[in-house]
């Protein structure tokens, strides 16, 4: 579960980049944040894991205070960021193998999901090659196959299928499916409507800063024309048609 009660993040002096932010994400959920470019979405995903400072409110994941009780509440999920360019002069293997020691994974267990996850991503014959030589949709494998090592609660991804090929992209949206399906919880920002459409259980619209939609896709189209395309929708929301 997480829970973001009265969030605002503030840059300089006035910018307010999230404005009074309340939202709470089930557990068994897979909910997906949708905005325009600098809507706040990866603002609001860098508060969540800690990485960005929250100027005002508090955001707990399993019932851990981001703020107060950061190291508890950051065992909690896995993150995987828009830009998938870390520890480039690792090996894949080497990466796997730093991410599950920080984790405290057992080497047994941490051998055999980094061999199941790398057979699922067909990344098992790369492992031993350097990440900089990785294109940009291995080394987003490369990343979720990390995340997914300790096997948090909740996934904490920002446009998680950028640069997937379509078997990839199919093998996350159905690991998705089935983390929601074991009560845990999915967070993911995307710009792809429609695939908010086919996996989300419920969607959420920033646009500049603030939360104006919260709820179903279906609830999104019944607040507007029925005939509406759920592009159509967004751009007529967001201000942008």
């Amino acid at each position: 579960m997480i829970q973001i009660e009265g969030v605002s993040k503030v840059y300089g002096k006035d910018f307010l980049a999230v404005d009074n932010l309340n939202l709470e994400i089930r557990d068994g959920e897979i909910f997906g944040f949708l905005g325009p470019n600098g809507a706040g979405k990866t603002t609001t995903l860098k508060m969540m894991t800690g990485i960005t400072t929250i100027t005002k409110g508090n955001i707990y994941l399993n019932h851990k205070s981001i703020t107060s009780e950061d190291i508890e509440a950051k065992k909690q999920f896995g993150f995987v960021p828009d830009n998938p360019d870390v520890l480039l002069r690792l090996t894949g293997l080497e990466y796997l193998n730093f991410i599950a020691s920080i984790y405290g994974v057992e080497k047994s267990l941490k051998d055999e999901r980094i061999k199941t996850l790398a057979d699922r991503f067909e990344l098992t014959e790369a492992l031993t090659d350097r990440i900089q030589n990785y294109s940009h949709g291995m080394r987003q494998k490369i990343l979720v196959i990390g995340v997914l090592l300790h096997d948090p609660a909740i996934w904490i991804l920002d446009e998680p299928l950028t640069g997937l090929d379509p078997k990839s992209s199919f093998t996350l949206k159905e690991m998705m499916r089935e983390h929601a399906r074991n009560g845990k919880t999915v967070f993911f920002s995307t710009h792809v409507l429609e695939v908010a459409e086919k996996i989300c259980d419920r969607v959420g619209i920033i646009n500049k800063g603030k939360l104006i939609f919260v709820g179903s896709v279906a609830e999104l189209k019944a607040q507007q024309q029925e005939n509406s395309s759920l592009e159509s929708l967004f751009l007529e929301l967001t201000g942008n048609e």
